[in-house]
């Protein structure tokens, strides 16, 4: 039986303001990304009309379709790998960008962005991990690619999103989220043109109330409020 998605978001919501208050935090800082990657458009509307404001999205084509059933009274994420060939159709679909990985990749959104008249708002994805699955730029290489879009006119660094391991016991986790933050701190000290360190995308259904304590300011949950993901 499918579970109820406006419970499951209520659900959410409470965590999260509960781990923002253990941490001493404005619940309202934290915004939620429901991550749709894989649920019908059906259900995906039944999240918005339960107030879901923001939507994560992982496949740019998949998105696509969502996006013209769905329209833009919400807003639209895009939270997976972005291949260089897909940089213009993301520009124009998506209101932030958080896996820019590359100087390559930032140099297509650029272009694409200036094309389309509008500044886009990005994050870089740093990989922590040593897992091969994992995508993002290496810790060592951050700084140079941060220094390198402070000189694109058309996209702004918003901040740092990771993706740690999947581990059974959340706090397993705790590291990779001071990590990411401290990584932040050191880049806001940089005081790089176009670059504004304002927020921190980390945590998912298994993790996302450590990643808030840590600093999170956006946490991506697609399990815990759509249920069980169905295969691509």
């Amino acid at each position: 039986m499918m579970s109820n998605v406006a419970d499951n978001l209520q659900k959410v919501q409470e965590r999260m303001a509960a781990a923002a208050k253990r941490a001493g935090r404005n619940p309202e800082e934290i915004r939620l990304v429901a991550v749709s990657k894989t649920v019908p458009p059906d259900r995906v509307r039944e999240g918005i009309q339960a107030g879901i404001k923001i939507l994560g999205e992982n496949y740019v084509q998949e998105a696509k379709k969502k996006i013209e059933a769905l329209g833009h009274d919400v807003a639209w994420h895009f939270i997976g790998h972005l291949q260089t060939n897909k940089a213009k159709i993301a520009v124009r679909l998506f209101d932030l960008i958080h896996s820019v990985d590359s100087l390559h990749l930032a140099e297509e959104l650029n272009k694409a962005a200036r094309a389309e008249g509008k500044v886009l708002p990005i994050l870089l994805e740093v990989k922590l991990s040593t897992e091969k699955s994992k995508f993002g730029v290496e810790e060592d290489n951050i700084l140079q690619l941060a220094e390198g879009i402070s000189r694109m006119e058309n996209l702004m660094l918003r901040g740092l999103m990771t993706m740690p391991p999947l581990f059974p016991d959340p706090e397993d986790a705790r590291p990779y989220f001071i990590r990411l933050r401290k990584l932040s701190e050191l880049l806001a000290s940089q005081k790089f043109a176009r670059v504004l360190m304002e927020e921190l995308s980390m945590g998912m259904s298994n993790d996302f109330e450590v990643a808030i304590e840590e600093g999170a300011t956006l946490v991506r949950v697609g399990t815990a409020i759509f249920g069980p993901r169905t295969s691509k």
